[in-house]
């Protein structure tokens, strides 16, 4: 059996090995803060230039589609220009033909 004294000494023992696994504790989680911080940093920063990197991508893709709209477009806008221009000098040609003779 143990004496009050004794049962006095194993628990100053188990506070002091508390004591010191929870400071112990928070300078583990003080310093995983920091490297946690550094680590979301530095994949922020990889993410933003992967990011980047596929904007411009996506950025000369569409240049590139618009381009070649702008001359299908061109294109079909001459081949309109073309057509009304030859409707309108078929429908002249017939009107002279028409009111000559």
């Amino acid at each position: 059996m143990t004496t009050n004294g004794e049962s006095k000494f194993s628990y100053l023992f188990i506070g002091l090995g508390l004591g010191l696994g929870a400071i112990g504790g928070l300078m583990f989680a003080l310093l995983a803060r920091k490297e946690t911080r550094e680590l979301l940093r530095e994949r922020s920063s990889k993410t933003l230039d992967y990011l980047n990197q596929h904007a411009g991508k996506l950025r000369e893709s569409a240049e590139a589609v618009v381009e070649k709209g702008r001359k299908f477009m061109g294109h079909q806008c001459d081949a309109v220009d073309t057509h009304t221009e030859a409707e309108e000098q078929a429908y002249h040609e017939e009107r002279r033909e028409t009111l000559g003779g």
